[in-house]
């Protein structure tokens, strides 16, 4: 009984805890047109900062594995003072670009707080608990792990009315006045979760000087499985991103303008609910990879069915054809949140916990860069291809939308090539106590 509370007390609580605070990066477009307004900039120039966060979170995670690997406390503590200073240095340079209209030096400093320092938070706070909840609940890896990182799918759901109703009810410079308050709140959170974070009393760290201790030599056992691992991840990220990029627009294409918000969070339980289900799902299969390939499956199928009846240029005149575009939007959802909960545990059985958390840190390096690609591929297309009309109040692009999905079609399928042909089967075992 003790051993089941300690894991509750000890990894899946503080995991929550970590991740259902940095989860709030993706509340940026709650706020990011009052920022815009507030500060004198334009909407674009201020949507880097979100664009930074991911990429500095997967560039963190890349470089301070080793930190991670050696002390959880220390990461985690990193991770509660950077996150919650951005979001307070945020808070700042919001209130400073109020008084200084246009200022170059509140966007830098935003770009700086949100973007870097924040970043810096993300990071070492997504990866802190991942090892240690693999550790603990060894027989059920997949759905330790999905539990943490669907905290951090579902805090958007959670913190979206909270920080929509902060903006309503706190009035003139309430936008910074949110940042400061939450800066403290997710302090409190995250600090809590560092003190209880602990790895079970009988896990000893292998000594670095143990060969194959180091992250890259054992990349280097099996480097075509690491670029196979790597890829899948990549492409299943970019993909997301470009639709749910574009897809309270897309909705409203389809004629359900006045439901984008129940939509909206309709899709972000979708995303949870797939970060939960397909890695509890995985720990039943002998090789955790099958669940890409559903994963990819799945999405190439119900993007094909759009594609074919072109569910979106149909602009909701046939409510089949509006149905298949709600379930590619749900499918994608589910399969963009199942991806991130997979990762670790199918590195885990790859290459043994000996440096699972460096391991796992240099995979999301490809979250980093689909950060940048995703969204901005999908925008670049509807900017050029098709053309924009008015529907029902809304300027929105049909054909922009749909020929996006011809390219995620493309990238689907490399990924399912890629798990197939370069990720090698392989067997769950108990290498993780080797």
């Amino acid at each position: 009984m003790k051993n089941i509370q300690n894991k509750w007390i000890r990894a899946a609580i503080p995991a929550l805890l970590l991740h259902c605070s940095i989860g709030t990066v993706y509340c940026w477009s709650i706020f990011s047109q009052e920022i815009a307004d507030y500060i004198g900039h334009t909407k674009s120039a201020t949507e880097w900062a979100f664009s930074f966060a991911i990429f500095f979170l997967g560039m963190s995670a890349a470089f301070l594995g080793n930190i991670v690997e050696k002390d959880i406390h220390k990461s985690s503590l990193i991770a509660a003072i950077c996150f919650a200073a951005g979001m307070a240095g945020t808070g700042f340079f919001i209130w400073y670009g109020g008084q200084h209209q246009k200022s170059m030096v509140a966007l830098i400093g935003i770009y700086v707080c949100y973007g870097f320092i924040m970043g810096i938070g993300l990071g070492t706070g997504y990866l802190s608990p991942v090892k240690t909840l693999m550790l603990w609940f060894e027989d059920r890896k997949g759905l330790a792990t999905g539990l943490a990182v669907a905290g951090f799918g579902a805090a958007k759901a959670i913190a979206s009315p909270i920080m929509q109703a902060m903006l309503d009810s706190l009035g003139e410079g309430g936008i910074y006045k949110m940042f400061w308050i939450l800066a403290i709140v997710y302090f409190i959170m995250m600090f809590a979760g560092h003190l209880l974070l602990a790895k079970p009393e009988g896990w000893h760290e292998p000594a670095t000087t143990e060969k194959g201790a180091r992250a890259i030599d054992l990349i280097k056992e099996k480097p075509v499985t690491f670029i196979g691992i790597w890829l899948m991840f990549y492409l299943n990220i970019t993909c997301g991103l470009a639709l749910i990029s574009q897809e309270k627009m897309i909705i409203k294409c389809i004629g359900l303008a006045g439901i984008v918000g129940i939509l909206s969070s309709v899709t972000a339980i979708f995303n949870a609910g797939g970060r939960l289900g397909f890695s509890a799902w995985a720990d039943t299969f002998k090789d955790r990879n099958n669940v890409y390939k559903i994963i990819f499956i799945m999405s190439i199928a119900a993007t094909g069915l759009v594609i074919v009846t072109q569910g979106i240029t149909n602009e909701g005149q046939n409510k089949v054809f509006m149905v298949l575009v709600l379930i590619l939007l749900f499918a994608v959802n589910a399969g963009y949140g199942g991806g991130f909960s997979n990762v670790p545990t199918l590195l885990s059985d790859h290459y043994g916990m000996k440096n699972i958390s460096a391991i796992h840190g240099i995979t999301l390096s490809a979250w980093a860069i689909a950060g940048l690609t995703g969204n901005q591929m999908s925008t670049f297309i509807v900017n050029h291809f098709g053309s924009w009309i008015d529907h029902d109040g809304t300027q929105v692009n049909p054909v922009g939308y749909q020929t996006v999905l011809y390219v995620t079609l493309v990238l689907y399928i490399i990924a399912l090539l890629s798990s197939f042909f370069l990720v090698n089967a392989n067997k769950k075992s108990d290498k993780s106590n080797k």
